[in-house]
């Protein structure tokens, strides 16, 4: 696509273009280097964060332009169980950390109970199971985890990469964004191979010297 702007796919076919970069990697090289953003947004990558608290979809959500999202469904899916990603401050202060535990068990308990007050497991119309699911959602904590499905073109990858794996940035997307870099880093290095990563607290800052494209 970027060849097709300069009409660069070999010397002559344009008057002003006498010489091209040869390769995939110097070519793209050049593009990361002159900002031209908009030829990576034709590449998609498709992810699944399992397991993700709703505090990152919340956020996650938030970057809209060059991408597309499914989460799961809490008016279909009934909780009976929760589980959760505990920040770091409270798992290392233990009245904390059972504070955290203690509230997650009730709040379970919460869920099974208003199953049972509801005889839900008996009901046999969907669209009423579908009515209580969503009312019972409603004592769910925003710290829930959940699994979305999350498309992006690799323009806003590299956009969510940076901003999200600041450190200002939320501690638990710092981590998941972590892990999508050291998941693409190695598979495209023509299009991340700019990227260097710096530690901190414990978790990757990448970061690059070019900016926003």
């Amino acid at each position: 696509m970027g060849r097709l702007c300069y009409r660069s796919f070999e010397p002559g076919m344009n008057p002003n273009v006498t010489r091209v970069r040869q390769g995939n990697a110097a070519y793209l090289r050049n593009i990361i280097n002159v900002g031209h953003g908009s030829v990576v947004e034709h590449p998609v990558l498709n992810f699944i964060f399992a397991d993700v608290s709703r505090v990152v979809t919340h956020e996650l959500v938030r970057h809209r332009a060059g991408t597309a999202m499914s989460q799961e469904s809490l008016r279909f899916v009934r909780l009976d169980t929760l589980s959760a990603y505990v920040p770091l401050c409270i798992e290392e202060n233990e009245t904390g950390m059972t504070l955290f535990a203690k509230t997650f068990e009730q709040l379970e308990e919460v869920q099974k109970t208003l199953a049972e007050i509801y005889a839900i497991d008996d009901e046999r119309q969907f669209a009423v199971k579908k009515k209580l699911t969503s009312a019972f959602r409603r004592m769910a904590p925003i710290g829930l985890a959940t699994t979305i499905g999350w498309s992006c073109n690799f323009r806003t990858l590299r956009h969510v990469l940076e901003n999200r794996t600041d450190p200002h940035a939320e501690e638990e997307i710092r981590y998941l964004f972590g892990e999508v870099f050291a998941l693409v880093r190695d598979r495209y290095p023509n299009l991340l191979g700019d990227y260097e990563v710096e530690e901190v607290d414990g978790l990757p800052w990448v970061k690059t010297a070019h900016g926003k494209i």
